[in-house]
């Protein structure tokens, strides 16, 4: 007898507890939710997490604010969201740097898997490799043939560390044998500016980064990072026209603090895909970016698919970072 009133006690609690989990889900949110981008305003990081954030409030009739808090290559942010309480109302939007940006750490704070629960992958985002206008070339293979003639005078800037924008900067020196001075960033729109004014000599970023740019005429875009064309911008050819095999990418995603409730991760799914199925896809492809639609679950293993890579590019590139 006692031992049925012991059970009973256990499940009533069990289903209290669910009951009071659904209707969490199903009251979420009811106050601001507070989006942390770890990069600085003005990039295309940036650019798509403000819109997928207006996009959520819209849909979910609460106010999705974002916070910028660069520093540290996105450690800084990353890791305020991983202390953050796992309650929804902290989420975090980051580009595929974050997989790798504690490489550089020989204490990281934070476990990218442990600390954190993949909520939605956004979209791929081929790159383009951005030039000083004023340079002799206009294309890849005429920039191939100044860059050897220059050996070790030419420096392209890297956004962060460990970026998307760095591997593929590497992989291009090592695939075309070119001898290049890597300048690092905090951030894409202090690299911009150098570039723009004379300062460094190209960029390797993605398309949203650069098309204004070079619609104004300030900068040269003389490929594509993608296995082919973009068609936004059919003129530009793919890097691997020129270099055989050459493909690379940059992705986004929107990430909760571990231990977040499974119900509220689905909603945030949910109203992420409904987002990317609206207008903001066009906004996106428009620009060149892929949209990759998908569940928690996909966007997990997309996550620890895409790492694996990345490491053992930098593993095989023999990539230091210091």
């Amino acid at each position: 007898m006692f031992k049925n009133t012991l059970v009973r006690k256990a499940l009533a609690t069990a289903l209290v507890t669910l009951a009071s989990t659904v209707a969490l889900a199903q009251a979420y949110p009811n106050k601001q939710v507070r989006v942390i981008i770890p990069f600085p305003p003005g990039g295309t990081l940036d650019t798509v997490g403000r819109l997928l954030a207006q996009k959520l409030g819209d849909q979910l009739g609460q106010t999705f604010v974002v916070e910028n808090r660069p520093g540290g290559n996105g450690t800084i942010g990353a890791d305020a969201v991983a202390k953050a309480s796992a309650d929804g109302y902290t989420l975090m939007f980051n580009a595929s740097t974050f997989t790798t940006s504690t490489l550089a750490l020989k204490t990281p704070p934070y476990d990218t898997v442990k600390d954190f629960v993949p909520i939605a992958l956004v979209a791929k985002a081929p790159l383009a490799v951005a030039i000083d206008k004023n340079l002799p070339a206009t294309d890849m293979k005429s920039f191939l043939a100044y860059a050897k003639a220059n050996a070790g005078k030419l420096s392209f800037a890297v956004g962060s560390t460990a970026s998307a924008g760095h591997l593929a900067t590497e992989q291009l020196r090592r695939a075309a044998g070119l001898e290049l001075l890597i300048v690092p960033y905090k951030g894409s729109t202090p690299a911009y500016q150098d570039l723009l004014g004379g300062r460094i000599t190209g960029f390797i970023d993605p398309i949203l980064g650069s098309a204004g740019y070079a619609k104004a005429g300030q900068l040269r875009v003389i490929g594509v990072t993608s296995a082919k064309r973009v068609p936004s911008m059919p003129d530009i050819p793919a890097v691997g026209e020129t270099v055989p095999g050459y493909e690379a990418y940059s992705w986004y995603g929107l990430w909760a603090p571990a231990k977040t409730s499974g119900d509220i991760i689905a909603r945030l799914n949910a109203e992420t895909n409904k987002a990317l199925a609206g207008d903001m896809k066009d906004r996106l492809l428009g620009n060149g970016l892929i949209i990759e639609a998908g569940s928690p679950d996909d966007f997990a293993k997309f996550q620890r698919d895409d790492t694996a890579r990345s490491m053992q590019a930098i593993k095989d590139g023999g990539i230091k970072f210091e």
